[in-house]
């Protein structure tokens, strides 16, 4: 897209700051840094400014928690916000704040939100990046100037300070697969491999790490030489010593050539994640994730771990297509096989802006009155369920989360698995695939004692986004100018009687046919 050149600034060196910006599906604010895996947006954008020219800071709010300091928002000269789909607000609220210390900062915007509701982006943010990376590039010449965009983007994993010993790389981007409820579905961008040279300089730029994750959203594909020449490449760095192991997602059709199992094992491989969501083919098919019905997904997780590859997944609560006890069987004939590793996440499913599964929750008025989009984080009741809502309340109450009531058998299981496997993974490995399920529970044990060790910190949820409370941050963190007041009213999707809310009607989510017939 075309940028008007401008000249706002004559001080030769620029400030950067960039946040990826993050709401806790716990409405506290809370750190997230053992969580994984862990935001690598910012330092992708940092590396497309010029070291030379620029000074750039980088700010994890799922690692950190809020960005609250008022002094920090004083700084920058550009801001540039990026996080998932129900982060939107909180760009507004960072928005707002750094606006307010800095009349002539410059906001930069992008992500899917972003590209899922142009028009309403467009109204609050000075330019917003409705594609990759590589586009901030053509922003960052237009405000500043050619000098202040680097030659060559590479991560600067240097200032991704809540990394730890971990490294992240990218390796392929977007899915060849059309799953109804994924965002990437709802962008509709093509597959795309990176260059075997770029994957090579950013393992050379993550230097000596304990383990890498790649944080693609397929790292098998659809291209077998594009794959085989990672792996290679992997296998040669592996052996170097750079790095102990690494983690990849591939889909289910991964699996479909055992072979493959035995060249990722070979090449360092330890932890494989596929989005199994859940193991009822029917269900799979109404939600076209057909790369998953044509193979014995209990055998391939099986024979995976049988090789000395940990699979690792999460699963789908549908409570909107399925009832809560039949998804509860489900889970418990995962508890009473413990040749297959518990998920490592439960979640509702989300009605992600843009997608085929939103699209189809709108025309079938499935979506409950005063849904915000803060709202659509898999742990908060956006749609009908065939479930009366108390019983679903109760659920999440207990906790998606995990195995709540299940803690003696959850322990009984990883023995068992502990036990099968122990010959063909790691202690590493076996604690890697049994760590999501005990964190699980701690996490809920921490959940039941925190009224008593933190009385102050917030009131009770609902779980329904109708009266779901809003998270403290939408209160402003310190005194704002009257004009910054919309930046902290939540967007919302639906409103009161349960129809798509003005905030959406003429925000480029719809095109008109599909607005005529939800307005109809």
């Amino acid at each position: 897209m075309p940028y008007e050149p401008i000249n706002y600034y004559s001080r030769k060196r620029k400030r950067i700051l960039i946040v990826n910006c993050y709401f806790d599906a716990s409405r506290r604010p809370i750190r997230r840094a053992l969580k994984i895996p862990q935001a690598v947006g910012p330092v992708y954008l940092a590396g497309v400014f010029s070291q030379k020219t620029c000074e750039v800071r980088c700010y994890s709010e799922l690692a950190s928690g809020p960005l609250d300091d008022e002094t920090v928002f004083a700084w920058p000269d550009m801001l540039v916000l990026t996080g998932l789909t129900n982060s939107l607000d909180r760009m507004l609220h960072l928005t707002a704040y750094t606006r307010s210390r800095n009349d002539k900062v410059i906001v930069v915007a992008g992500g899917p939100a972003v590209r899922a509701l142009p028009r309403l982006a467009n109204r609050f943010f000075d330019y917003v990046c409705f594609g990759d990376v590589e586009e901030l590039q053509v922003v960052v010449a237009s405000v500043f100037g050619q000098n202040y965009v680097a030659e060559q983007i590479l991560p600067r994993y240097d200032l991704g300070y809540w990394f730890g010993s971990m490294g992240y790389a990218e390796t392929t981007r977007y899915c060849n697969f059309r799953c109804t409820f994924c965002s990437l579905t709802g962008e509709n961008r093509p597959y795309q491999n990176q260059n075997i040279d770029y994957i090579r300089q950013q393992l050379l730029a993550l230097g000596k790490r304990s383990r890498i994750i790649f944080v693609d959203n397929n790292f098998y594909g659809n291209d077998r030489k594009e794959f085989y020449a990672r792996i290679s490449l992997l296998k040669e760095v592996h052996n170097s010593g750079q790095f102990k192991g690494w983690a990849a997602l591939v889909t289910n059709d991964f699996f479909s050539n055992r072979e493959n199992v035995r060249l990722v094992k070979e090449a360092g491989c330890e932890v494989l994640f596929s989005g199994v969501e859940s193991f009822d083919p029917e269900w799979l098919r109404g939600v076209n994730k057909l790369q998953n019905v044509g193979l014995d997904q209990t055998q391939s997780i099986v024979e995976c771990l049988r090789s000395g590859v940990v699979f690792s997944y999460g699963l789908m609560a549908d409570v909107t297509n399925r009832r809560i006890d039949e998804f509860l069987r489900e889970l418990e004939s995962i508890l009473d096989n413990p040749e297959l590793p518990l998920p490592s996440y439960i979640c509702l499913p989300i009605p992600i802006l843009g997608t085929p599964y939103f699209y189809e929750s709108v025309e079938r008025r499935r979506l409950l009155p005063n849904v915000k989009l803060r709202d659509m984080d898999g742990a908060t009741i956006v749609e009908r369920s065939l479930d009366p809502v108390s019983k679903l309340v109760k659920f999440l109450a207990n906790g998606t989360h995990l195995f709540h009531g299940y803690n003696l058998r959850v322990m009984r299981h990883a023995t068992r698995f502990a036990f099968i496997y122990r010959k063909h993974l790691t202690k590493t490995q076996l604690l890697l695939a049994s760590s999501g399920s005990f964190i699980q529970c701690a996490h809920r044990l921490s959940l039941s004692l925190r009224p008593l060790l933190r009385p102050n910190e917030g009131g009770q949820r609902s779980y329904i986004s109708s009266t779901e409370p809003l998270d403290r941050v939408y209160t402003p963190a310190f005194r704002l100018d009257s004009r910054f007041e919309r930046h902290f009213r939540p967007t919302m999707i639906t409103d009161q009687d349960g129809q798509i809310h003005d905030d959406l009607i003429d925000s480029g989510l719809f095109d008109k046919p599909k607005l005529a017939r939800i307005v109809s």
